[in-house]
């Protein structure tokens, strides 16, 4: 349910500003013994009036009053009874409200909450989807174990439900009830199974979340789904999308083998001169076939490939770890650049992404460098993000970098976040050990750290160069000696001890330093921290065996007073020296052996990457980000060594012999109809009745949760229709040509030549049968109110008739029921060879407005992420408003333009009701404003919609955006390529109607222009960014053609861009709105002809 559900606002009076329910209070008398439980016996007596009352306003503000009470925290459980009388409420509003109520007090008060159960169950029998939907997800929410069988069945109603929007509700209702019962996990497993083979988009997310949380290791479940999963995904909406890559992740590691081995050694071919033919002929055997890659394997690769420009940090982050866990190495770089465009997302999602970066940098450097320079760190850099990037740089270094990276890092030292500065020096330590020829360059860097001012970087400085000197220790007897004298001035435990114990090491090596050091420790050993003191007991040991002539009194010394220590640890190793370095009767065998105990050669650090251990995480994950394994979290497992029956996939379709011959003219009659299958025929029927009931509340559907996709226009859903039908009809005329012509080549050969010429097309320009086909799915649930009165008579008739009609044995094949109608590189089983592949590949071509003049709207071919100021922060006392134009068909109505706005609260405080004031709109312009924002949070952000009829002019639509306190005057103004909608028509309709739109009604203009700024894909690049226009095919490669239609008056804009010889080109625009024309004009012209 989206925010915009519950903008109470409380202008009603000041009455209500004080505590809800307390207004009874004040009259009643605190004389009496009971005075006080009186009173809370009235308390919310005005709350269950009005709740009772007749009047359905009266029970929405009392409804309001109670979720706000909620809200506040304070407890609404006694007016339980109350609510639940207006759950068949026949206003919406009030019923999502009691809904919510509900949703919160059902586990409190299952008594009362199981007497409103036959409500819910009446509520997901409604006409209305929404009602349904919202119905099953209080009835899911209800945690009480005495109506699973209650739940499990209207679950398995939902899931058989002809809209989509409730199959949806069905499959997060699947997760709810396995987490309350899971013995009813197999019964799950069914309807799970079932939703798996829905072919909406709207679904497939949601069940693909229920496969993960009840059965992930069911894959056999996914088989016959892969395929169409894998053609569905960029349909699908984004959040669905990450579910879906994640499980298809996990599926192609059990199914394909490792595409990594065609990198693997290459074999000598060169025969050994004293091995024989028949060896030879043996070894030959015994050498592995070269690596194939699995079409399925292929099409998964190919299909995610798009999903990496997604405005969805989620979705690229989970493209990117499955291309890093299944595609081959050298196909690996493209996520470079897609990870690397996140980085100036916030920073959160830098973190996210830093992390799995610096895991893959480990292993595959040359993805990320030449991004380099993406990694420096900035000034306003949180510190975790400093770190992140300092770790990236240490993975990336080698030696032609190097000196650039030494050069940044002298930077980050001087830095006033100390914690960075450090982990700086710890990262110029490790690009010592990894590249040697810089190794006593940066330990010279270091040594001059050591006079630095800052205590911190001289400590951290210290134990850096402990490490180096450990890995060469004979070279460096004057930085041991610098570093001695540094004890009178350093106090951090940690850089003392690692002085301590870099003068033990070489104590040979400094003989006159090393005693007179142990005297001064002596002295200050009762104060020094129990780290120094471990240290400080080490050197008096060292030096007692290598020149006890003069450190002998002074290490029993200090072993005297490590003796009485208060630490038990410190007293520990006094007793254990003591006992292996002074020689008594007592002493065992070691005592002979103390100088090798103690200067033995130690091993020097290995300085590694913290993220060298996380690769065996799944990226992305949130067991990645936490390096330790997190509940849930399910394992990748190792590729197999043989792969599995590919035939698994194949989906098999019914064929019947005489759905595919002509059969009379009752035959023709019925090719229209049965395009679409009966299911979705009722579907939409459905919703058309559906839209009839919902249209008479006021925003019902606008305040629904994910509502987005059933709200869609429904002259789109319509147009598209009627060229369906028409297709189908050529469809079927094509089909009978081309079965008897290809009934010997294998389907698998011409599907992967159609999957070749689909590898070309760009996902923005798909083939307009199977943009129809998810059209239709998704916007199945969509409303049908201007559709003409005759034909939903006729529709109805023909709904009986396929009734009467219907055979319980046989199932129609309409080409809908195809699970791989797109086209790809995958074979089907087809028990005969009734579809041809040659079908597909007519169906695929064919051209739809050739067989019909009808223009159809079409999706926008770009969308610019371009944002204008609404109120500067500045003005308005810390409110900042930005707007865009999202490019999509308005849902509060058909002449008006999208606009979606963008609120933040750039305060510390909170705003309270944000809404839309007075208007000033020009004559005929009209405007639906957002619903009222109760509050915004302090550096919060929302995002609302709107929609405005600028009556086909560039016109500004003024008005005021108010606050609780204050208004501020601002102004919309729409660039002209904003008013238009892109639609769909052939080269042959285009140069129709531009011979009817010529005269007064064209504009031409002539553009210069050097010619690489000429080339296909700069055209359209440049038009599409300044009109919101579709693309015409055009078959001369000097024209290009783009077809829209105004949002107000639907008048056709036709823009021709005409290539002449030299560096010309001539602009033209026929349109019957000739000011619009001219405007579009003047605005493409500057475009085109820039460089």
């Amino acid at each position: 349910m989206s925010s915009n559900s519950f903008a109470y606002n409380e202008q009603s009076g000041g009455g209500e500003a004080t505590e809800l329910g307390q207004e009874a209070t004040s009259t009643i008398s605190p004389s009496g013994a009971f005075g006080l439980f009186s009173s809370d016996l009235k308390k919310n007596e005005d709350l269950k009036q009005m709740l009772e009352s007749n009047k359905d306003s009266a029970k929405l503000d009392a409804m309001k009053r109670i979720v706000g009470m909620i809200a506040k925290g304070k407890n609404a459980s006694e007016l339980f009874p109350a609510v639940v009388k207006n759950v068949a409420s026949k206003n919406i509003e009030i019923k999502k409200l009691v809904y919510v109520y509900l949703v919160r007090y059902a586990e409190e008060q299952q008594d009362l909450a199981l007497l409103s159960i036959s409500t819910f169950q009446r509520a997901l029998k409604d006409p209305n989807q929404l009602i349904r939907a919202s119905a099953l997800r209080v009835l899911s929410s209800i945690r009480v174990p005495i109506i699973v069988p209650i739940m499990m069945l209207a679950i398995k109603e939902a899931s058989a439900d002809l809209s989509p929007y409730v199959r949806k509700n069905a499959a997060h209702a699947i997760q709810k009830l396995y987490s309350l019962d899971p013995e009813q996990k197999e019964m799950l497993i069914e309807v799970i199974e079932k939703l798996l083979k829905d072919k909406s988009t709207l679904v497939a997310g949601s069940v693909v979340m229920a496969f993960e949380e009840v059965c992930p290791d069911r894959i056999d479940l996914i088989h016959k789904n892969y395929r169409k999963l894998c053609n569905l995904l960029v349909d699908v909406e984004e959040w669905g999308q990450v579910v879906i890559i994640h499980m298809l992740t996990r599926y192609a590691r059990t199914q394909f083998v490792s595409p990594w081995k065609e990198d693997d050694g290459l074999e000598d071919n060169e025969k050994n001169f004293y091995e024989s033919d028949d060896e030879q002929k043996e070894k030959t055997d015994h050498r592995k076939k070269p690596y194939t890659m699995d079409p399925d394997h292929r099409l998964l690769i190919r299909n995610t490939k798009p999903l990496l420009q997604s405005r969805n940090a989620a979705v690229v982050m989970a493209v990117a770890q499955l291309y890093w866990h299944i595609s081959p190495k050298s196909e690996v770089g493209i996520i470079s650049k897609s990870l690397v465009r996140l980085l100036r997302s916030n920073r959160e999602v830098q973190y996210i992404v830093l992390q799995n970066i610096a895991t893959m940098s480990i292993q595959r450097k040359g993805m990320f460098e030449p991004y380099l320079k993406s990694f420096y760190v900035r000034s306003t850099d949180p510190t975790m993000i400093k770190t992140l990037k300092l770790e990236i740089l240490t993975n990336l270094a080698n030696e032609a970098n190097i000196s650039t990276l030494l050069r940044e890092f002298q930077t980050y030292v001087k830095s006033q976040d100390k914690q960075f500065a450090a982990a700086t020096i710890q990262t110029i330590g490790r690009c010592a050990t990894n590249i040697s020829e810089v190794t006593d360059t940066c330990l010279n860097g270091l040594v001059c750290l050591l006079s630095n001012r800052d205590e911190i970087v001289v400590a951290e400085s210290v134990v850096v160069i402990k490490k180096l000197l450990q890995m060469q220790p004979v070279q460096h007897g004057e930085i041991i000696k610098h570093m001695a004298k540094l004890l009178d001035s350093i106090t951090v435990p940690v850089a003392r001890a690692s002085i301590l114990w870099l003068i033990g090491e070489n104590c040979e090596r400094v003989p006159k330093i090393a005693p007179d050091v142990l005297r001064k420790m002596a002295k200050s050993f009762t104060s020094e921290d129990d780290l120094v003191k471990l240290q400080i007991l080490n050197l008096g040991a060292k030096l007692y065996l290598t020149n006890s002539k003069q450190t002998k009194l002074l290490t029993q010394y200090i072993l005297n007073l490590g003796k009485y220590d208060q630490n038990y640890d410190i007293r520990d190793r006094t007793r254990f020296i003591r006992q292996l370095i002074v020689p008594n009767e007592k002493s065992g065998a070691l005592s002979k052996y103390a100088k090798k105990i103690f200067l033995a050669q130690k091993p020097a650090p290995l300085l590694e990457s913290p993220f060298k251990d996380r690769d065996h995480f799944q990226l992305g994950t949130l067991s990645h980000t936490l390096n330790t394994k997190a509940t849930g979290y399910l394992e990748l497992s190792n590729w197999p060594e043989v792969a599995p029956d590919p035939s698994v996939r194949n989906v098999e379709v019914i064929e019947l012999a005489k759905e595919w011959t002509p059969a009379g003219k009752a035959k023709k009659e019925n090719s229209a109809k049965k395009f679409y299958s009966e299911s979705e025929e009722e579907d939409s029927s459905d919703s058309s009745s559906d839209s009839e009931s919902e249209s008479e509340s006021a925003n019902g559907e606008q305040e629904e949760e994910g509502d987005s996709s059933e709200d869609s226009s429904e002259d789109i859903s319509s147009e598209h229709r009627s060229d369906s039908e028409s297709a189908s009809e050529v469809g079927d005329k094509r089909t009978a040509k081309k079965n008897s012509k290809s009934k010997g080549k294998s389907y698998s050969e011409d599907g992967e030549k159609e999957n070749e010429k689909s590898k070309t097309s760009d996902s923005s320009s798909t083939d307009s049968s199977s943009e129809e086909e998810s059209s239709s799915d998704s916007e199945s649930v969509s409303e049908s109110e201007s559709e003409p009165e005759s034909r939903k008579v006729a529709k109805e008739n023909e709904k009986k008739k396929t009734k009467q009609d219907r055979n319980p044995l046989t199932k129609d094949v309409s080409l809908l029921d195809l699970d791989d109608f797109n086209p790809v590189s995958t074979p089907v089983a087809l028990p005969t060879p009734a579809l041809s592949p040659s079908l597909i590949a007519d169906l695929e071509g064919l051209n739809l407005s050739t067989c019909s003049s009808v223009i159809s709207v079409r999706t926008p071919v770009f969308v610019p992420v371009k944002t204008h100021v609404l109120l500067h922060r500045m003005s308005g006392r810390g409110l900042a408003a930005h707007y865009f134009f999202p490019r999509q068909p308005c849902i509060f109505g058909d002449k008006m333009v999208s606009v979606q706005i963008t609120l933040n609260n750039t305060t510390d405080q909170k705003i309270e009701n944000i809404h839309i004031g007075e208007k000033k709109l020009p004559v005929g312009m009209q405007m639906h404003v957002f619903n009222p924002i109760e509050s915004l949070e302090p550096e919060g952000s929302i995002t609302v919609s709107m929609g405005i009829d600028f009556c086909d002019s560039t016109q500004t639509a003024s008005f005021q955006l108010c606050t609780k306190d204050d208004c501020f005057s601002v102004n919309i103004q729409p660039p002209v390529g904003e008013l238009l909608l892109p639609v769909a028509m052939s080269e042959k309709d285009f140069k129709k109607e531009q011979g009817m739109l010529t005269g007064m009604n064209e504009t031409s203009t002539v553009i210069m222009a050097a010619p690489q700024n000429f080339t296909p894909s700069v055209i359209l690049q440049k038009v599409v960014n300044v009109a919101n226009v579709g693309v015409v095919p055009s078959g001369q490669d000097n024209i290009h053609r783009f077809a829209a239609k105004t949002v107000h008056s639907g008048s056709l804009m036709l823009v021709t861009v005409e290539l002449k010889e030299g560096s010309t080109a001539q602009l033209i625009i026929n349109t019957e709105r000739t000011v619009i024309g001219s405007v579009l004009l003047r605005e493409l012209k500057p475009v085109l002809s820039q460089g």
